[in-house]
């Protein structure tokens, strides 16, 4: 079975994290250790960004940034429809309405409808680069500077990406990422970060991230523990190290895809200016249901990123959004194997299983 995600520590990896492991096992501290300071001081500088909290989870990371964005009750975000439900269930936690936009063909928001969308109520922008590809950003930062509206940018998928040179998660008023063991830069573990510029945003997800309190003793706002543990922040320091060779990795067996299979399906494009990181490998064609069922039959496992748009979900069912095109979308998207550790003889199976498929 060749795995969609393979997420084993390769044995190259695994004495490196065994030694930042056990030095953290040596000084003792689990919370708030040495290595959290230093993670959050590099990764903020990584992004050209002045501060990083570390906190438990990317979906904690949306959920701090908005309330230290002071957003909640009656307050209205938009937000994209094709996301992992977090990006819905950290604005509704928050106390304010997600509100859904429409997306393009790249599969990122769509700037058209987020105008169309804009109320009085509405208080913020919250765009996906989605499967590693920066979204229309500048256009967003426009359209929030005309109606003076913040920008949260969800730069889960899309850690090391960029645009014209910069990266994601540089845009926004603040930027929320999630470090779990499937992205591309990943803990062992749960864990997330908020980037900003803004000391006042950074002094209040300190607050928030711990039970609302100062001084560990007194609780100045309502909030629940989400700090990130020091041993996630050691492997994550010192998977930083050596992150952007897997984003190029990626990058190769990307467009080894594409210059294969962009005569039979569509294949995602790197426009000009654009790095992508990579997240996932999204392909769009027809009768995507079978192609799925097909490649498993054949031994290739693939994914669906995401099968029901967020405004369709139980929970948010009646929600205000424009979906037209993202209703087409999500009936022909497939992610396919495209993590650094498949090989080229797997590659080129999945290639010409696909081609097969399509009777090419």
């Amino acid at each position: 079975m060749i795995r969609f995600m393979n997420l084993a520590v390769t044995e190259s990896e695994r004495d490196s994290l065994i030694q930042v492991i056990l030095q953290v096992f040596n000084h003792g501290i689990f919370i708030n250790g040495p290595e959290l300071t230093e993670f959050e001081s590099k990764i903020a500088k990584f992004h050209n960004r002045k501060y990083a909290n570390g906190v438990c989870s990317g979906s904690g990371a949306l959920l701090y940034a908005l309330r230290a964005l002071e957003i909640g009750m009656g307050d209205e975000v938009i937000t994209t429809s094709l996301s992992w439900i977090a990006t819905a269930n950290a604005i509704a936690s928050s106390g304010a309405t997600p509100i859904f936009a429409d997306v393009d063909s790249d599969l990122n928001i769509n700037i058209e409808s987020i105008e169309k969308l804009i109320t009085h109520k509405t208080k913020a922008i919250l765009p996906v680069h989605y499967a590693g590809r920066v979204c229309k950003i500048d256009e967003v930062l426009k359209l929030a500077k005309e109606n003076n509206l913040k920008v949260l940018e969800d730069a889960s998928q899309a850690i090391g990406a960029s645009k014209n040179g910069i990266l994601a998660g540089s845009f926004g008023d603040v930027s929320a990422f999630s470090l779990n063991p499937m992205k591309v830069l990943g803990a062992l573990g749960e864990a997330g970060v908020v980037l900003s510029d803004n000391k006042e945003i950074k002094e209040r997800i300190d607050i928030l991230r711990y039970n609302g309190t100062i001084n560990k003793e007194s609780c100045i706002a309502v909030s629940l523990n989400g700090r990130m543990d020091t041993l996630q922040a050691s492997i994550l320091l010192e998977r930083l190290r050596t992150f952007t060779n897997i984003i190029e990795k990626r990058r190769e067996i990307a467009y080894y895809y594409h210059k294969h299979l962009e005569d039979v399906v569509k294949t995602p494009l790197e426009n000009e200016g654009e790095k992508n990181s990579w997240y996932s490998y999204t392909i769009m064609g027809e009768d995507r249901d079978y192609l799925q069922k097909y490649l498993l039959e054949h031994g290739i496992e693939t994914k669906i990123q995401h099968p029901i748009l967020m405004p369709e979900q139980i929970a948010y069912k009646g929600s205000k959004c424009i979906i037209d095109n993202a209703q087409k979308i999500v009936k022909q998207i497939l992610c396919i194997p495209a993590n650094e550790k498949i090989t080229k003889n797997e590659q080129d199976y999945i290639i010409e299983r696909i081609r097969r498929f399509y009777g090419k």
